[in-house]
This record gives structure tokens, sequence and C-alpha cells, in this order.
């Protein structure tokens, strides 16, 4: 290893720690977040689109008229014809080709109608943010505005447009077939929502913390220069135990295990902005694990941030003497752990 001191007291931690959730995790929970308010706002998205209107300025006028924003209403559409961000600037740049007359004429309930796009395309990307639909502002409730207009059109008959093309790139928006139908309507939403929940489940288990181990393991991903290295969530080292069982079940988990040959290094990832118990847990395994992790020649790291924590200072401090690197969560301290990494990783370290 290098003559650096990865090892830092509680002190030093404190003050290159963020302390507060940093911006580029806040997106990454706040668009989370959403899944959950999809679920529960369903039923109302649902009988919103239950009532049979005569023409599409009738559905505009309930969806106004409903506790349900503009915006979230639009985003169920989203979710429900899987149509991403990508694809929504897809249809904005190459609008004039799916819709050279700057309309869509659709078929429903087997007439056809003509819809005038008023706003699209819009100058520039249509992004998430323009629409209102991304993590730091689908909470806020929003009026319908006239590029909502426009894309709920497009989301609602895409797939029912009379130009081929359109309804090639559009087949997924199809919702419009079931207007004003409200059992085949529950039922496709019912069916699409099991997809949807494969999302929700996994945005569920994200807690704050898995975003937090998420983002180290992209993090050292996309910045560690190793050959050949392996990164596991949730992994083990050999031999190392926190019971006596020699079977699998008694090997101890970390929140991440990077290995290259018979080298291995064990990373545990703390992010509390306000204070609980877990790194106090944390602390009370600390001394045998760092035992067991020396005893084999392996590495042992944390990173540790957030107010919550550093109230707990004598479990930092118990994490800071048990460990060999030890880094609050910021690129700058990131940097630091890659280093770490890389020393000992290094072909010619003994």
């Amino acid at each position: 290893m290098s003559n650096q001191n990865y090892r830092r007291t509680v002190e030093e931690i404190r003050e290159l720690a963020s302390m507060f959730w940093p911006s580029d995790l806040s997106q990454k929970e706040a668009e989370l977040s959403v899944i959950p308010k999809l679920i529960e706002t369903q039923d109302q998205f649902i009988a919103i689109l239950s009532v049979t209107v005569s023409e599409l300025s009738g559905l505009f006028q309930i969806v106004d008229s409903s506790t349900l924003s503009a915006n979230m209403f639009l985003k169920h559409l989203i979710v429900l014809a899987d149509f991403g961000g990508e694809m929504i600037k897809r249809v904005n740049s190459q609008f004039n080709s799916l819709f050279p007359l700057n309309r869509l004429d659709y078929l429903w309930n087997l007439q056809t109608y003509s819809y005038q796009f008023t706003s699209l395309p819009v100058t520039g990307q249509l992004t998430n943010n323009k629409l209102g639909i991304d993590g730091k502002n689908i909470l806020q409730n929003q009026s319908l505005s006239f590029v909502h207009k426009d894309l709920i059109m497009i989301l609602l008959f895409g797939a029912s447009s009379m130009n081929e093309k359109s309804a090639e790139v559009l087949a997924k928006c199809e919702i419009g077939n079931y207007l004003g139908q409200p059992d085949k309507l529950n039922k496709f939403i019912k069916q699409r929502y099991i997809w949807v929940s494969r999302i929700t489940s996994g945005s569920q288990s994200n807690t704050l913390g898995q975003i937090a181990q998420n983002f180290v393991k992209e993090y050292l991903q996309d910045n560690l220069g190793i050959i050949d290295i392996a990164i596991r969530p949730n992994g083990h080292l050999p031999g190392v135990r926190h019971t006596d069982q020699e079977s699998e079940k008694g090997l101890t988990t970390f929140d991440l295990v990077i290995s290259k040959q018979d080298k291995f290094v064990a990373i545990e990832i703390s992010f509390q902005v306000t204070t609980n118990s877990v790194i106090e847990r944390k602390a009370g395994q600390a001394r045998s694990r760092f035992e067991q992790i020396e005893n084999a020649g392996y590495k042992m790291a944390y990173v540790i941030d957030g107010a919550g924590n550093f109230e707990r200072e004598n479990a930092i401090r118990t994490l800071c003497t048990y460990s060999h690197c030890t880094v609050a969560f910021s690129h700058n301290e990131l940097n630091v752990l890659c280093e770490f990494l890389t020393d000992y990783f290094a072909p010619n370290n003994e």
C-alpha cells in the first residue's frame, strides 16, 4: 500500500462529510418516490378514464376539474404506455415525420377523428422537467397545459393513428381504446400494473441506503481503472462469518465486496440524515469483522455520512478504529476510496 493514511478519525470524517443528502442522490430518491404515489392515485386515474365522453374535449374538462393533477394524470399514462423520457424526446425531435400534417388522425369507437396539435413540437428537448413529471416536480400540482394535452392525445391514441409509421412507433399508446369502459379499463390497467409492480417492488426496496449503495457501486465501476475486478452488492468474503455455522448462511454479508483473484475488500455504506440504530449495530459488529478480515489478508472500508450518523459519535469512532479506509460521501471522498482500492489491488502490491 502507499504511505497515504486512509484511516481517518471521526473528527476528520465530520469535516469532510456532506451531512445532508447530496443533490444527485436527492434526485434519485425523488424519482423512486413517484411510484408509490402512482399506486395511491390509481383509482382516481381509472375514475377519470371511466367517464363516458363523446369527444376528447370532455376528457380534458374532467382532468381539469379532478383532484388528480394534470402532471400526475400524464405520468400514469406514460408509465402504462412504457413511454420513458427517451421516447418523449424522440417524439418531439421526430415530430414532423411522425405527424407531417401537424395533427393526429385516429380511429376511436369505429369512427375517424382528428386532433390538431397546438404546442408540439417544442423548441429544444422535451424533458420530464418541462412536463412537470420528474421526481422534483411531480408532487407539485400543475394545471392542464397545451403541451400536456398534445402528449395525452399521443399516449391515448398513438397506436390507433391512421398513419402507419406513427402507429408502429406508438404501438403501446393504446389506452384510449378503453375510455368510458370501466370493466375493460380496470382489467387493462390492473394487468399493466402487474408489470409496473416490478418497478414498484424494486423501488420500495430501494431505501435511501440502497440508493447510496447503488451510487457507490456505479461510481466505482466508472472510476476504478482496474482490469478484471468484480464488484458485488450484498457479497461475502471467503471465511468471514458472523456465526459458527459452516454453511453459506453463516457468512457475513457486506454492502459491497470488491475482488480480484484472491484479494478482497468489504465496503459498508451508511448515509443517515436522521438518527437511527443501524450505525450502532454496524459498530457492534466492527471489531469481530475487522479481526477476521485482517487475519485473512483482506481489507475493510466504510463510506459514512449524514447528520444522523454523526449524532452517534461513539459508533462512528468505533468504525474508524476498525477500518482500513474510511471516507465521507462526496465525489472527492469516493476518489480517495478509489485510490485505496487501486493501491491494494495493484499488481506489485504485497
